[in-house]
């Protein structure tokens, strides 16, 4: 049996670029053509003259906080902002909304979020039933799994958030070959389960996504045997990297281009020869999906190159991982926190002068406290806060009031304080 996937997985890294550029020049009219966003944003741009990374990189880098902008600006009668290049109904079966909200198009094109490759990696094969912990409403994330898990042949069990007496007990009765989820749940899970005294051996792999995954918690769960893998990507763009059995940082995916540029610019960095530190960037995707045909969409993510290829034998360029944000927008519970939902925040209580919002705990125990500063200290406004933190972020949070001139000048709005060791 192959370790690959599929043989996209193996190609010489000249083979790869060449078959990457030559489809460039295509996805680029296309773009031009079927997108309205992208009609403005590259006008004047000869598409068949953008053959190379160094011609890419003279394009212009759209930022997560531009297309939630340009979507913002456009609605109600273009709630994708242009970027989509398909429309609802038939080529259109599902519509997700990411906080923001930034809402995300799924088209009918099999695995069109491409999770299967990294669920093949983390050890998935085809007839086993996966147990997916991942949302099922208004993110994509249940979505992503499940479509990758059917192209791997899998049958998929839908358990999505929450009732964790509920999931360990349809294990315990389903005996599931895996978890795919946040680590942080699958934690949960088999704390609960030891708690009900529930045996769950059928749980030996895991892939995880939408945190950061420490090696102590990987350590964890293989203590408990269970080899958790994660995987890295968007709801705008799908899988980006996962991890390998080399368990030394996480390979590129196929049929995307991907860029590490310096932040705030469109300046790529470059990769890195044996031995020299890699230089930390924003990663910049261009994705060959015709249905929502991003072009150098910059994703807010830091991270950096890795020298040489996977042990592995996949061929593929290969990068650290997540390692924080190039602007404030951070992570909380598998959810984006975005500086602008503090403001609306704020924007509400004519009580509050500023706000900042610091995430601390250590993983899979995420703390959200929002910082107000205020004259008015009474119990309601402090629960009015809560309610409408909360009702913002889709998360719960707590609030502390403080006197006027408390918070630092230092014009942050979200503060990621948590320990990843």
């Amino acid at each position: 049996m192959s370790q690959f996937y599929d043989s996209l997985e193996t190609r010489s890294p000249a083979q790869r670029e060449s078959e990457l550029m030559a489809r460039l020049p295509g996805q680029i009219a296309h773009a031009q053509q079927r997108s309205g966003a992208f009609a403005a944003i590259l006008q004047g741009i000869d598409a068949a003259a953008i053959t190379s990374r160094q011609a890419l990189a003279q394009l212009p880098v759209t930022r997560k906080s531009e297309l939630l902008e340009r979507q913002t600006a456009h609605r109600p009668d273009q709630v994708f902002g242009g970027f989509n290049a398909i429309h609802t109904g038939r080529d259109m079966p599902r519509v997700f909304a990411s906080p923001g909200p930034i809402y995300e198009p799924e088209s009918r094109r099999a695995d069109y979020w491409r999770m299967a490759r990294a669920l093949f990696a983390a050890g998935f094969r085809a007839g086993d039933l996966v147990h997916n912990c991942f949302s099922y409403h208004f993110v994509p994330a249940g979505s992503m799994m499940e479509t990758g898990a059917h192209a791997l042949g899998c049958t998929v069990f839908p358990g999505g958030t929450g009732q964790t007496e509920q999931q360990v007990q349809a294990m315990a009765d389903l005996r599931p070959a895996g978890y795919v989820g946040t680590p942080s749940f699958l934690k949960i899970i088999l704390e609960k389960a030891a708690e009900m005294g529930v045996q769950l051996p059928s749980v030996t792999k895991a892939l995880l996504s939408a945190e950061a995954f420490p090696p102590s918690l990987r350590d964890w769960f293989a203590a408990r045997g269970v080899a958790g893998y994660q995987c890295y990507g968007t709801a705008d763009l799908g899988l980006i990297a996962y991890e390998t059995a080399a368990r030394e940082g996480l390979v590129l995916g196929e049929d995307i281009i991907v860029e590490i540029v310096r932040p705030g610019t469109g300046d790529p960095v470059a990769e890195p020869k044996a031995g020299e530190a890699p230089e930390v960037g924003e990663l910049v995707v261009t994705t060959l999906n015709p249905d929502y045909p991003l072009i150098r969409f910059g994703t807010g993510d830091l991270s950096a190159y890795l020298p040489e290829p996977c042990p592995t034998g996949r061929t593929n360029a290969r990068i650290q991982g997540w390692m924080g944000r190039a602007d404030q927008t951070t992570k909380v519970r598998g959810m984006f926190v975005h500086p602008q939902q503090v403001a609306e925040i704020v924007r509400r209580f004519p009580q509050i002068a500023r706000a900042r919002l610091v995430v601390s705990g250590e993983m899979a125990s995420d703390r959200m406290q929002l910082l107000v500063e205020t004259t008015e200290t009474s119990p309601g406004l402090a629960q009015q806060v809560v309610d409408a933190l909360r009702e913002v972020t889709k998360l719960r949070g707590e609030v502390q009031m403080l006197p006027p001139g408390s918070l630092p000048n230092d014009g942050k709005v979200v503060e990621d304080a948590r320990s990843y060791r």
